[in-house]
């Protein structure tokens, strides 16, 4: 019986003490780097928003600069409510 006993304990002690925590630590390693970093996929597709943000700073600059030049008070008109 005490061998059964053995042959189950130092299994378990040696996965425990040595497997579980290396096991655990590489996971959440490879976890850490897997969000840390973006793929190629979403690099690509920040670059795309980023520049049609821009674009649209852009034309929302035209947009306000054509509307002070026609309409000179309109911001107040927005910041009173009558929109």
């Amino acid at each position: 019986m005490d061998g059964i006993v053995v042959a189950f304990f130092v299994p378990t002690v040696l996965f425990l003490c040595i497997v579980a925590p290396t096991w655990i630590f590489m996971h959440y390693r490879s976890q850490q780097k897997a969000q840390g970093s973006l793929s190629d996929q979403e690099r690509v597709e920040l670059e795309s928003l980023t520049s049609h943000a821009e674009r649209m700073v852009d034309r929302i600059e035209t947009l306000e600069a054509i509307l002070d030049r026609e309409t000179p008070e309109w911001r107040n008109r927005l910041r009173e409510g009558e929109g």
